[in-house]
């Protein structure tokens, strides 16, 4: 099965979310989101498909203004199914941008980090919203 790219806008209180099948996956904006919506069945549907056959190298990059613990708890869930590619002698890189300044979601990154024993790169950026 060829999988198709999977772009989800982003809303107030949402996150864009781009999934690239070539190895690119992009979280960013803002994570309000206050219970389960319908498009996260969708992105999760992705990444099982994805993970069966990824590519060489899966560059993933999280950029949020705002993470809640709902949002958190959603973000976990997907970094814990990608790690998965890491089994498949594939490269996967995981780039956690946050703004200088901005500790909180420094350190919800660095937890997410060392709770889940998931590797990420953390990249302090001037502007988030240009991701």
């Amino acid at each position: 099965m060829i999988l198709d790219e999977l772009h989800i806008l982003p809303t107030d209180n949402t996150p864009e979310v781009l999934l690239k099948p070539e190895g690119i996956i992009k979280i960013t904006g803002r994570g309000l989101i206050a219970e389960k919506i319908e498009v996260f069945g969708q992105i999760l549907n992705w990444i099982e498909e994805y993970i069966n056959n990824p590519a060489d190298k899966t560059d993933v990059i999280i950029a949020f203004e705002y993470l809640n613990s709902f949002s958190t708890v959603f973000l976990v869930t997907v970094l814990r199914k990608l790690i998965q590619i890491n089994h498949s002698r594939k490269i996967l890189k995981i780039y956690w941008y946050f703004e200088d300044g901005d500790d909180d979601i420094l350190e919800r990154g660095e937890y997410i980090s060392s709770a889940y024993n998931i590797p990420i790169e953390f990249i302090m950026t001037d502007d988030i919203t240009v991701f």
